[in-house]
């Protein structure tokens, strides 16, 4: 996984009140104590959570989902900032590989209980392995939101408990360990077999079982967990809300309350930075001129370990044809060379963040960055681009380019939330009109372009863009295979090259340190020149999940000491409340 993270913002409040939110159920901390305090995280507009199952389905993969359900589900692999497996804070105590990559033998830690005391179990593993893949075949009643990441399900060969603290995975073939632990095992967070196994004998019924209570966490089944969180309360489209697990094995949080609040505007988070209400928040660019407003506060930012990027539909079904032009890699160019990275940089974002033109981002620099893709294969030229246009026989007709009746005219709907990622599409409309290219702009919110452009889905789409790209999770090694291989999960644009599928392949193979760089090198170079996607800016968005600066007031503490760029979390259990 990869995974689908719509990062449209999340804001932490403090204890006391809410600026133009819903009611809530917090109430205020009092005292000097860094134990206790409530910390609400306000929503931005059209993000609620809808799904709290750490099994995933494809149209439930965005940021708020995961990351409620982090914090109530131990994962199997924890990685620190170093993209390191750390199994001090793993479910699993150790991973032993042997038979040349093909075996994977995990040794559960034991400190990791159940809320309800009882021991995390090799057969819970095994129950929650069946659930992903029984959502991954043909008559599954829904789809699993990373099929095709870390393997899954087809390079898996058995999962089996031996005894009760010890999973055997085994894979069909050598694999890159590296890559099998960090985007395979790592998309295992076990839920209780004990709570949650209701027909075993009937998957299709199973599954439809856990799509009827996805939404519904106060539902029993959500009553035993492993992670530093258990819910409290909901009130829909409201709140969510909360408290620390008494019973968690690893380091226990000291706030009181944790609070998901629906926002109804960035402008609503703002005031209450202003006023003191809210204590870890976000300020947009496009009210980055008001900063001066918040005195208390601190601006940080982080870049998270990902991409941005606009998807064409190139599945010969999209409608009006666009499938089929899309698919020429001219077209393709020629729009890179209509998206004015450097300008939306500066005009809109205020300098921060950093062009875009393959897969691995620049910032934040890890060691999978290719040094020779230091310059872009497409700069803005849009005259250049209408140009290779004409050469392959599009002429413009009434501003509009045109070729044996087919009009270079698309939709492209965006996810709503964000006045500033409104303006950038805007501007990449108008830019784009220079080169002959029609855009129809469409904003719906999030979840509804997440569902629309679901691969199951293309003739109801010809171009997507959700608003705030991709971090690296669960496919925290980049390798790339549950986004852009032949009908991975995440391919929603439906692109199929070959050579493509073979570069990604060589990503998993075993090797030796050089070797596999090297294979990483290859298949960077191949997007950057292929672009199954249209690149776009990737910015500055760190622990609140919204595009722009971190803002956080005194009186939280451990929001930048605690982020992990990788993992992308809140890691709201090492969070401290000072009044």
């Amino acid at each position: 996984m990869g995974k689908r993270l719509a990062m449209l913002g999340m804001v932490g409040v403090s204890a006391a009140a809410l600026a133009g939110c819903g009611s809530s159920p917090a109430t205020t901390s009092t005292g000097t104590s860094s134990t206790g305090g409530t910390v609400v995280v306000a929503l931005a507009p059209d993000s609620p959570p809808n799904w709290f199952v750490p099994v995933f389905s494809a149209a439930a993969y965005i940021e708020i989902n995961a990351q409620i359900q982090f914090l109530m589900y131990r994962p199997l692999v924890y990685l620190n900032k170093e993209s390191q497996v750390d199994y001090s804070r793993s479910l699993a105590k150790n991973i032993a590989v042997s038979n040349n990559g093909t075996t994977y033998t995990i040794t559960l830690n034991p400190k990791y209980r159940w809320s309800n005391g009882k021991p995390v179990t090799a057969q819970d593993v095994v129950f929650t392995w069946d659930l992903i893949r029984d959502a991954t075949q043909p008559n599954a009643p829904w789809t699993y939101g990373a099929a095709g990441s870390g393997g899954v399900p087809s390079d898996w060969k058995s999962v089996t408990a031996q005894g009760s603290n010890t999973v055997v995975v085994t894979v069909d073939k050598p694999v890159n360990p590296t890559w099998f632990i960090h985007n395979g095992l790592s998309q295992i967070s076990p839920i209780p077999k004990a709570s949650w196994d209701k027909y075993p004998n009937n998957p299709v019924q199973e599954l439809r079982f856990i799509q009827s209570v996805a939404n519904s966490p106060s539902n029993p089944v959500y009553k035993v967990v492993d992670g530093p969180f258990q819910f409290k309360s909901w009130q829909a489209n409201n709140y969510w809300e909360l408290v620390p697990n008494p019973n968690y094995g690893g380091h226990k949080a000291s706030i009181s309350k944790l609070i998901f609040q629906y926002e109804t505007s960035s402008a609503n988070e703002f005031v209450g930075l202003r006023n003191g209400t809210v204590s870890v928040g976000y300020l947009p660019p496009s009210m980055y001129q008001a900063r001066h407003n918040l005195p208390n506060d601190v601006l940080s930012s982080t870049y998270l370990f990902g991409m941005n990027y606009i998807v064409p539909n190139v599945n010969p079904n999209a409608p009006g044809g666009m499938g089929k032009v899309f698919s020429n890699l001219y077209v393709r160019q020629a729009l890179e060379m209509g998206i004015d990275q450097q300008g939306i940089i500066s005009t809109l974002y205020h300098g921060a963040g950093v062009a875009t033109d393959g897969p691995i981002p620049s910032q934040p620099p890890t060691i999978y960055t290719d040094p020779k893709l230091k310059k872009t294969p497409y700069p803005f030229n849009p005259a250049a681009g209408k140009k290779l246009l004409e050469s392959h026989g599009w002429t413009d007709v009434n501003g509009v380019m045109t070729k044996n009746g087919q009009k270079l005219a698309f939709t492209m709907i965006y996810a709503a939330g964000s006045t500033t990622e409104t303006h950038m599409v805007e501007l990449i409309k108008n830019d784009w009109a220079q080169e002959g290219v029609q855009v129809t702009l469409q904003q719906m919110p999030i979840n509804e372009v997440l569902a629309t452009t679901a691969q199951s889905d293309a003739t109801k789409w010809q171009m997507g863009y959700w608003g705030a790209g991709w971090t690296y999770q669960l496919d925290y090694y980049p390798s790339g295979g549950n986004l852009f291989a032949t009908g991975a999960g995440e391919n929603v644009g439906g692109y199929n090259n070959a050579t493509l599928d073979q570069l990604i392949q060589n990503t998993y193979m075993p090797g030796t340190e050089s070797q596999i760089q090297a294979r990483m090198d290859a298949y960077q170079e191949f997007m950057a020149q292929h672009l199954p996607v249209l690149w776009v800016p990737w910015f500055p968005m760190g622990y609140a999940r919204m595009i722009g600066f971190d803002v956080h007031s005194k009186s939280v503490h451990g929001t930048v000491s605690t982020f992990n760029p990788v993992t992308d979390f809140l890691y709201a259990n090492y969070w401290t409340v000072s009044q």
